[in-house]
Order: C-alpha cells, then structure tokens, then sequence
C-alpha cells in the first residue's frame, strides 16, 4: 500500500519535543522512528557508511523496546560520536530487536547539530497496532 503521507510528524511539547511515526510492519515502524531521530539530530548525514555496528536489545513490550532502541542510536552519536547512516533490522518481535547499524564518525566541521536531545522518554510512550499497520508517539528530553 503506497501513501503519500510522510512517515512521521513533530508533536508540540512543553520543553520537549516529541514525533508521532507509522510505519506498515512494526519493523518499518522502528526504522522510521530512527530515521526521524538522525534527522532531528542533524542537518545532514553522511552518505558514506565506514563502520558496521551491531545490535540486540530486549524490552518488556513494544514501546520499551522502542525507548531502548532510539536511546542506543542517540548514544552512538552522543557518547560515541557516530552517526548512524542505514538501518537493516535482520529480526525482530515485539521484545526483541537484532539489527545491524552502518554508521560514520561524526565531524562537528561537517554535521551541524540541529537539536540538542538528552534522552528518550518514557513519558507518554506510545506503540499502538492500527489496521493498517503500526503507530508511535515519543517524548524528547531537551
């Protein structure tokens, strides 16, 4: 099913930020969370992909593991200084995620900083199974 509707919006929050995303599958749903989070996060990305990075985590339902999933990719920038440039989610439940992460370092030269995020929230976290597909809401810190 094609549609003509962006894959997420921004969400006016007192002193946070926060997006609602849909995807088809949950899968489609997780990557465009992640892909809506780089582009609030910067600019531009890199287009070259130089490093692989893999990862598994686990949460107790679908909106903890999205919390855990966007957390990690705002850690890879924040405490690693890589920016995550593709996305492959090899498998994937609703408490379970493996996926591979193809980043590139981040240079403050290059990538201008568009905002500041301190954490993915749990606050009003929201994964909800539609008709036709899956839907989020997230809350930023700032």
């Amino acid at each position: 099913m094609t549609s003509n509707r962006p894959y997420y919006t921004l969400l006016n929050h007192t002193a946070d930020m926060g997006i609602r995303v849909w995807g088809h599958t949950l899968a489609e749903l997780f990557e465009h969370a992640a892909r809506a989070l780089t582009e609030i996060l910067l600019k531009e990305r890199p287009s070259q992909k130089e490093s692989l990075y893999r990862l598994s985590i686990a949460g107790e339902d679908p909106s903890d593991l999205l919390v855990r999933w966007l957390g990690e990719i705002l850690y890879l920038l924040e405490g690693e200084d890589m920016v995550v440039v593709d996305i492959s989610i090899d498998a994937m439940t609703e408490t379970r995620l493996d996926a591979r992460l193809y980043v590139a370092p981040f240079d403050p030269k290059k990538h201008e900083v568009l905002t500041e995020i301190k954490a993915v929230t749990y606050h009003q976290i929201e994964v909800v199974r539609e008709r036709n597909g899956w839907r989020a809401s997230v809350i930023f810190d700032l």
